[in-house]
């Protein structure tokens, strides 16, 4: 799939995003090795630690359905706001766990955009190695 395509399923995502509190919506669409998309949406809550954001609830949405790292081709992340949206800091260590390092992550809010990778977003990493002895 072509990164603006991939994009363009992250806006669709988007449109299911609950955010009643910061009225910010953010879309996320992964593309799996076998060509399937899956979504999120940043889900908020009243109790604002319980929120989840777009990012994680798409790669949570892939591991429920089998898939895992070696799987997940690509990952697009959109929002509504002035600036392209980045991952918060839960979210790339959620990342740096769960999906290849230079996996492609697509940003945009649809007038600006860029290519990342969760090496790039987070370059020292707290991984698996660290906490297992």
């Amino acid at each position: 799939m072509e990164k603006q395509e991939l994009i363009n399923e992250a806006f669709k995502a988007m449109k299911n995003a609950y955010a009643p509190y910061s009225n910010y919506h953010v879309g996320a669409a992964i593309e799996t090795a076998d060509g399937k998309i899956i979504y999120g949406a940043n889900i908020e809550n009243a109790s604002f630690g319980a929120t989840n954001c777009a990012e994680r609830s798409a790669v949570f949405a892939a591991y429920s359905n089998g898939y895992r790292k070696d799987t997940i081709k690509a990952l697009a992340i959109v929002s509504d706001g002035d600036r392209i949206a980045a991952p918060c800091g839960i979210c790339r260590q959620v990342l740096c766990e769960l999906v290849e390092g230079d996996m492609p992550i697509y940003l945009s809010n649809g007038k600006d955009e860029c290519t990342t990778c969760i090496n790039e977003l987070l370059p020292m990493q707290f991984v698996q190695e660290d906490v297992i002895r």
